[in-house]
């Protein structure tokens, strides 16, 4: 498998400040977004706070497969997956703590959303409504559950997907980040195939941009840097009323022989960073 990839954020047309945050691993072909929340720069404390543990425990792993794992893990899970959720059990953890330590802090959260590619495996870990989406042969489906009161209420029958959509409790998180010093994360592992599209992004794409948008633009769009961008625009353009991030990787079936030494192989592009977006 070849992976190319590309991300963006951008603070949105309402807010002032952008709380969401996003890593792009290539050597590791790992993938991280935060979106975070407490208000003024608390929320881009806790995003920055989320995405940097996850992304120094999982870099630490590699040099140290004998470090801790910080929760228990089902036996058949992969080594990827177990440190994955470990890394987010850590970031809880960090933020939880700075928030105990630092009184301005309190009510400082984020969400998290990874992503860790090994081979035709991909392990993903979340907590919050931060999604991971992926896209084959056309169809667009999402692989993580949303931590959210609306969500739950729609899950258990009380609530339609449209009355969802038009709720004012949207916003409203059951799990998230630094809330407790102990938190429960979702993972699950997938098998990859080649032209498969994955899609990390906050809340502020998918409240603005429909699923057909979505996966149209992940269609119709090869490059990964300029999907993730034209997201982004996409989410502005129908209103911008939150922070915005998109994480675009696309998995290609490495090309063999002399065509493909001939055009070199594919092209890489990583964007990462990203501060600022809010609930």
């Amino acid at each position: 498998m070849q992976i190319v990839s590309g991300g963006m954020t951008n603070v949105g047309r309402v807010r002032t400040n952008n709380e969401d945050c996003f890593r792009i691993v290539e050597p590791l072909n790992l993938f991280v977004l935060s979106d975070g929340m407490g208000g003024e720069a608390h929320g881009e404390i806790a995003s920055a706070m989320a995405v940097e543990a996850v992304v120094k425990h999982c870099q630490e792993t590699e040099n140290d497969p004998a470090m801790t794992i910080f929760a228990d893990m089902p036996a058949a899970w992969s080594e990827k997956t177990k440190r994955l959720s470990s890394a987010v059990h850590l970031a809880n953890k960090s933020i939880y703590d700075s928030a105990q330590a630092n009184p301005t802090q309190r009510g400082m959260g984020a969400t998290m959303t990874a992503a860790w590619i090994d081979g035709n495996r991909l392990s993903i870990a979340h907590v919050g409504d931060s999604r991971a989406y992926l896209l084959r042969n056309g169809n667009l489906q999402q692989l993580t559950s949303d931590h959210s009161l609306v969500a739950e209420q729609v899950r258990r029958g009380i609530l339609t997907l449209a009355e969802a959509e038009r709720s004012e409790m949207q916003s409203v998180l059951l799990r998230a980040l630094g809330a407790h010093p102990e938190i429960e994360v979702d993972s699950e592992e997938h098998t990859l195939f080649g032209n498969d599209v994955l899609l990390l992004c906050s809340d502020g794409l998918t409240r603005m941009v429909t699923e057909p948008e979505i996966a149209g633009t992940l269609q119709a769009e090869p490059d990964p840097t300029r999907a993730s961008e034209r997201l982004v625009a996409l989410a502005n353009e129908q209103g911008g009323a939150d922070n915005v991030t998109a994480v675009v990787v696309h998995i290609e079936s490495e090309r063999k022989g002399w065509f493909s030494w001939l055009r070199g192989g594919p092209r890489r592009t990583a964007e990462s960073n990203g501060s600022a977006g809010g609930k």
